[in-house]
């Protein structure tokens, strides 16, 4: 059994530090120089903001394991098995494709479900990507002048390193890359557990005896024939609440309000 893998935005995690320092400087000196009403409606604000911060940069991340992947959003937590997993994409976010099979008397419609899942964790610039497309399209030559206007090169003041991708934004690629391929593997895994083999052939003596004398007639029949389900087994996708997450935002916007209200 492999050790579950993490996968979150480095970003976030530096966002929640800087957050997390500025409210707890912010609540000393408070705590030393505040005394009035005001003062404890700006530590009830940062007691908010700090939770905040916690739902949106702290919290948001992947886990993969060996069953399937956890998928934590700020407020809600999405589990689906490696079997579920259609596809995973980029857009400004990571994308899950999930597709499980409904109960066994169900109806055709019912059968199987698909949802879309948007993970938090990971951010990916589209805007940036077309940036990098455009400038790596070759242009004209007007004149010759290399570096110069239509020349084939980087367009003058643009950054050498502009062509490429960010270093966030191949790690985005690298972890789709992982899980779609992890996420193929448990799928012909299913496959290969479901599929049942039929050799066609001579079931009898007889027939085998026949079989020689009838070699060089056309073949009516496939030498083997493979069965395999049109939708194998899969986990199906469970989406929950996150109790401490709902806790990290409404205890404090109800502290924050007690004490707008005295």
């Amino acid at each position: 059994m492999e050790k579950p893998l993490t996968f979150r935005s480095s970003t976030a995690v530096i966002v929640w530090i800087v957050v997390l320092l500025f409210v707890v400087g912010n609540w000393v000196d408070l705590a030393v120089q505040g005394r009035d009403h005001l003062s404890v409606i700006a530590a009830a604000i940062l007691l908010l903001g700090a939770g905040v911060a916690y739902v949106t940069a702290q919290r948001p991340r992947i886990i993969a394991d060996d069953a399937g992947m956890t998928i934590r959003n700020p407020l809600r937590d999405h589990r689906i098995g490696w079997a579920g997993v259609a596809e995973i994409d980029l857009a400004d976010l990571i994308r899950v494709h999930c597709a499980w099979g409904g109960p066994a008397g169900a109806a055709p419609a019912d059968r199987e479900h698909h949802k879309v899942i948007s993970a938090w964790a990971i951010h990916y610039s589209r805007r940036r990507q077309f940036a990098d497309i455009k400038a790596r399209r070759p242009r004209r030559s007007t004149g010759g002048f290399p570096g110069g206007f239509g020349s084939r090169g980087a367009p003058y003041g643009t950054a050498p390193g502009r062509e490429h991708s960010s270093s966030a934004e191949a790690e985005a690629l690298q972890v789709v890359k992982l899980l779609q391929a992890r996420a193929t593997a448990a799928r012909a895994e299913a496959v290969w557990a479901d599929g049942t083999v039929e050799i066609a052939g001579p079931t009898t003596p007889e027939a085998a005896e026949a079989a020689p004398a009838t070699e060089m007639a056309p073949a009516t029949a496939p030498a083997a024939t493979t069965t395999v389900p049109a939708t194998g087994v899969t986990e199906p996708l469970t989406s929950t609440w996150s109790p401490r997450a709902l806790a990290a935002v409404l205890i404090p916007a109800l502290i924050l309000l007690i004490v707008i209200l005295i």
